[in-house]
């Protein structure tokens, strides 16, 4: 009987233990997935198949990765805010632009997409290091720029790209006018255990009650609700409730820390929104909540204003 207790342990320790060299090994690329299952790297489409005016961008990061983005106008003379979107982590810029052709109709807008290191047509390899010195790269770009209005840049991540977003605008406050997130997470450490429920008590973020005593091997752990209660620009959040990736918990956190010391926060939700679609499934609402975020905080709203758009989307 002991005999076979103690294999039946040791057996469980090699598993758990090779377990975890395979977490430690490939954990890019479970976070970073450039490449969808039974698609190429390669862009599907360009902006031109849904006939929209683009324009190839080629930039260097800060450590030489070269980078690729597409810079999208929806006319020449267009006065109005430039977006710098992050995407989510998984497929490439080129699954995002049918919401880019509804963004760019509804908010009278351009559009700035970059391609993470890694991904679609830029070199590199992705990492949390990495794609920060990407965004800093696209937003140095964009201020390089003499066709925009640069007092109007607003940073809008989606999932990851709201922890991509989140960074560069804390270290860029006089540079991102106001910054937009949707369907984000609190931290890498915190989704290990929403993906992985056992890696709770051995991963996590501050709210977590286990010992976290594997954080440590976490290369990338994009902790937002770290960075998030530094951002001073306003702040739109946008959640779906019927998400099935990221926990709504995780937005309503992420306001809540942030609305700690920044008043021009604001929190919507969507019933029917799920991590991909919410964009989409919003309709009208997501984007006239969008519009009226961007004409009365970037235009520097007053408080009344503040209060007249909360009565509007509510």
């Amino acid at each position: 009987m002991f005999s076979y207790l103690s294999a039946l342990v040791y057996l469980v320790g090699v598993v758990a233990a090779a377990a975890l060299a395979l977490l430690v090994a490939f954990q890019e690329r479970l976070v970073y997935v450039p490449v969808l299952p039974g698609l190429s790297k390669s862009y599907a489409i360009t902006p031109a198949r849904l006939r929209l005016a683009y324009e190839d961008v080629w930039l260097h990061s800060a450590d030489g990765v070269r980078l690729h983005a597409w810079f999208i106008k929806i006319f020449p003379d267009c006065t109005g805010p430039t977006i710098l979107f992050f995407q989510e982590n998984a497929g490439n810029i080129a699954h995002r632009l049918e919401c880019v052709r509804i963004m760019l109709q509804r908010l009278h807008c351009n559009v700035f997409l970059l391609s993470y290191r890694g991904y679609g047509a830029s070199d590199g390899d992705p990492s949390q290091h990495g794609i920060i010195m990407d965004a800093q790269a696209a937003l140095d770009h964009l201020f390089q720029r003499n066709d925009i209005d640069t007092s109007k840049i607003i940073v809008f991540g989606r999932s990851l790209g709201g922890a991509v977003g989140s960074a560069l605008a804390k270290n860029n406050p006089d540079k991102v006018s106001a910054l937009i997130l949707e369907n984000t997470f609190t931290s890498i450490l915190d989704m290990a255990g929403v993906l992985l429920p056992i890696l709770k008590w051995f991963i996590g973020g501050g709210g977590s009650k286990g010992p976290k005593v594997l954080n440590f091997l976490v290369r990338s752990p994009w902790s937002t609700i770290d960075i998030i209660g530094q951002v001073k620009q306003p702040i739109l959040f946008l959640s779906g409730l019927q998400d099935e990736m990221v926990p709504p918990s995780h937005m309503q956190m992420l306001y809540k820390k942030a609305a700690e010391k920044n008043s021009r926060c604001l929190f919507i939700d969507f019933p029917t929104g799920m991590h991909m679609d919410t964009w989409l499934s919003g309709g009208d609402r997501y984007w006239r909540t969008i519009q009226l975020f961007l004409d009365q905080y970037v235009s520097q709203a007053k408080d009344t204003e503040r209060r007249t758009f909360e009565r509007k989307i509510s």
